[in-house]
């Protein structure tokens, strides 16, 4: 089964260039302005959308997606309503492939089941749980590939030759390369390693590469997209638009453009990148 993830992938690949793929937490600051935003990103040239599930205990994140998360739920941000943000950009945008991201126990608590339909009734694409291994496959990644959802897995720069088969063997859409260790937002991509590592993972698998942490500016979008599939940027969209917050952490006039107008800039970085044949 084709998913709009493998779709976009096609199109790009004729097209000679990688993804820009955003990442925003559903529900910062508020469920209102969080949906406007998401709704001008394929306009402002993300190919692909990243939308995290606010969770208490976010383990992987830094503090900006933690703050992130802690207005969303805030502001009264919950699984099923991130669901119905996803069904309300789906009235408009039927292309542009959406990946949930966040962590199991959401999911657990909602029911997978029960998860799983919803988000495919959404229109979710695919879904990046980041605390589950491939040892846990038969809890959410085998169920949504049954149900028709990209299960995207990460690989990071310790996953060695030998774990790697196990880490690809059920994932599908794209693999998302987490470029240095530690928590979002820390560090900086460094695009030759970078080349190296997405060299070492498609010897692997023949599905696209994304990279993602530590892409801050145009120049290491354009860097990283020269090596891989696709760049993935979070942090810093989120940085800009927790810096246009009142002091009550409410959005203002500027919130929306301020994301819009990194993202274009971000954008135009990947798009100016040649792929490098494969």
């Amino acid at each position: 089964m084709t998913t709009r993830i493998d779709t976009r992938f096609a199109t790009l690949k004729a097209e000679g260039r990688a993804a820009f793929v955003t990442f925003l937490m559903a529900g910062d600051p508020d469920l209102v302005t969080s949906l406007e935003i998401i709704k001008a990103l394929p306009q402002a040239g993300a190919d692909i959308i990243e939308i995290g599930m606010p969770f208490t205990d976010p383990m992987a994140d830094g503090p900006a997606i933690q703050a992130a998360g802690i207005r969303a739920l805030k502001a009264g941000t919950t699984l099923r309503k991130t669901l119905a943000m996803v069904r309300d950009f789906r009235a408009g945008d039927n292309v542009t492939p959406i990946v949930l991201m966040g962590y199991y126990n959401p999911v657990y608590i909602y029911g997978v089941d029960k998860f799983l339909l919803d988000a495919k009734a959404a229109g979710v694409d695919g879904l990046i749980i980041v605390d589950l291994p491939p040892e846990e496959d038969a809890e959410l990644c085998l169920p949504a590939m049954k149900a028709g959802l990209n299960f995207i897995r990460l690989a990071t720069p310790t996953t060695d030759d030998k774990r790697l088969p196990a880490v690809l063997a059920n994932t599908s859409g794209f693999v998302y390369y987490v470029s240095i260790t530690g928590i979002t937002g820390s560090g900086s991509a460094n695009s030759s390693a970078v080349g190296e590592a997405v060299a070492r993972i498609k010897r692997h698998t023949s599905l696209p590469v994304c990279v993602g942490f530590g892409i801050r500016t145009p120049q290491a979008a354009h860097d990283i997209a020269v090596h891989a599939n696709g760049a993935v940027v979070g942090s810093v969209l989120v940085d800009a638009l927790r810096a246009t917050l009142d002091t009550d952490g409410r959005a203002t006039g500027t919130t929306v453009s301020a994301v819009t107008d990194l993202v274009a800039a971000l954008a135009q970085g990947v798009r100016g990148a040649k792929q490098a044949a494969e």
